[in-house]
């Protein structure tokens, strides 16, 4: 039995004199392998050794291909040629597998989280990665897209319209069973947790005039974390401002409770930003329609995605 499986010379003979072949030049082919003329001459004249011919015939200016070279030289550029198309073909397999979404941490922590670990309960053999961020995505190139509330002032992504949020207030279970039915000046006079983002979220201010209270809101508690905020309203601190679709599990399981009867409907519609539908691979259009199934089999919890003008 031959001492390698192919019976070919090593590998890296092989890889030298293909480059030296294809450059006919051994300092042009040193340069691309990142080694030494010597070594390039080396490796060729181990391999002239081992199939007992001449590869090259050595010039004062260069060197040329005899027949048996270029022959080899021919034999190379295939064999070569197809391995690179095959890795390409793995590479590509791998980064169609591969997604990568981002989110506000509070949106990744109460929604995107829970539906990508549903998802690739279904999809096993995708990864998906998250950026959990409460600055703007700007210049991310790594996102496949991205949840945003509002539309994007970049109008080369694509903005797919995902559902109306609804504005309730809401509190710990036991102060928000003490303020159900209570009128506007009741909640305003409660100490209110104001998120301060550099996202255009719609906050206090905007909502109580949305409602028509002509007086005033007090500064209350500010924040510059959305989960923070939560936390803190679970834990007894006040009211904040709840997005219900998107803090649903914390209601669910009774963290959270909303105080009835105020709501407005949010002035912007949450979407999903981010390349064309063409530029994803299928994997990521994958997610892409799993995020929307989702919002769709839970319709009866959404709000018109209509329009983005709204009237205070």
């Amino acid at each position: 039995m031959s001492r390698r499986q192919y019976n070919l010379p090593p590998l890296t003979s092989l890889a030298a004199f293909e480059a030296a072949a294809r450059h006919e030049s051994f300092k042009q082919a040193a340069q691309e392998l990142s080694v030494t003329p010597g070594a390039v001459s080396h490796q060729i004249k181990a391999l002239e050794a081992e199939l007992a011919c001449p590869l090259f015939q050595r010039r004062h200016r260069g060197v040329e291909l005899t027949d048996e070279g270029r022959l080899l030289s021919a034999a190379l550029a295939g064999a070569f040629g197809d391995l690179a198309r095959v890795v390409d073909v793995i590479r590509q397999r791998a980064d169609r597998a591969r997604v990568v979404v981002g989110a506000t941490t509070a949106v990744a922590s109460l929604w995107i989280s829970p539906a990508i670990l549903r998802f690739w309960r279904a999809h096993s053999q995708v990864d998906v990665s998250q950026v959990a961020q409460d600055q703007p995505f700007v210049g991310r190139s790594d996102l496949d897209f991205y949840i945003r509330y509002g539309r994007d002032p970049d109008e080369t992504l694509m903005q797919t319209p995902l559902y109306r949020d609804v504005l309730v207030p809401v509190a710990a279970p036991e102060l928000a069973a003490r303020l159900q039915g209570a009128d506007l000046d009741a909640v305003a006079a409660q100490r209110l947790i104001h998120l301060s983002s550099s996202r255009n979220w719609t906050g206090w201010p905007d909502w109580f005039q949305a409602l028509g209270h002509a007086g005033s809101v007090p500064n209350g508690v500010q924040v510059t974390n959305y989960a923070l905020a939560l936390q803190m309203a679970a834990e007894g601190g006040g009211l904040v401002l709840g997005w219900r679709r998107l803090i649903a599990p914390l209601l669910r399981d009774g963290r959270l409770q909303v105080i009835a009867p105020h709501a407005v409907q949010a002035p912007r519609l949450f979407y999903l930003v981010g390349r064309p539908e063409s530029d994803l691979s299928p994997s990521a259009r994958a997610l892409k329609q799993w995020i929307q199934d989702e919002l769709a089999q839970n319709s009866d919890e959404l709000n018109s995605t209509k329009g983005e003008n709204f009237s205070y």
